[in-house]
């Protein structure tokens, strides 16, 4: 059982706001992308935030979840383009936008966790929020290769 600091606590409840707000964020993004395979990206992504919120639930109930430090869903994402010849360049402008703002929402998240795990002192703790801020730099660059397949940079 880990007893968290009121510090520590507060760091985490801000986390997991952070966490709560890309959950809904990506379900909108889900619903509102025009190509399934974004679609699918945004849904797996949410999927993701929502064991993030979970675990520092765990964390916040005095529980250090186990981590994977060996995460390299980015590297290995590697979409086939969906957006090629005539296609329809609204949808495809709408879905650009909407991977913009992600990678930008990713990357404050992760600065957020760069920051915040130098605050707590033990090191289970420090290896559970760099898992994560690692898996939120993995999602910008899985919609930055999406981006990219797609002609969107």
């Amino acid at each position: 059982m880990y007893n968290l600091s009121e510090k520590e606590r507060f760091l985490i409840q801000d986390l997991q706001d952070q966490e709560k707000l890309c959950i809904e964020k990506y379900e909108k993004n889900e619903r509102a992308a025009k190509d399934t395979v974004l679609q699918n990206l945004f849904c797996s992504i949410k999927q993701d935030e929502q064991k993030h919120y979970d675990s520092l639930g765990q964390l916040l109930n005095g529980t250090i979840p186990a981590v994977n430090s060996a995460d390299k869903a980015g590297q290995d994402y590697n979409p086939a383009p969906t957006y090629a010849g005539n296609c329809n360049l609204a949808d495809k402008d709408s879905d650009k936008f909407l991977c913009t703002d992600a990678i930008s929402t990713e990357k404050y998240v992760a600065s957020a966790y760069n920051f915040d795990l130098f605050q707590f002192g033990n090191s289970d703790v420090r290896k559970l929020l760099n898992d994560i801020e690692t898996e939120e730099q993995n999602h910008a660059e899985k919609m930055y290769k999406y981006k990219t397949i797609n002609q969107m940079v």
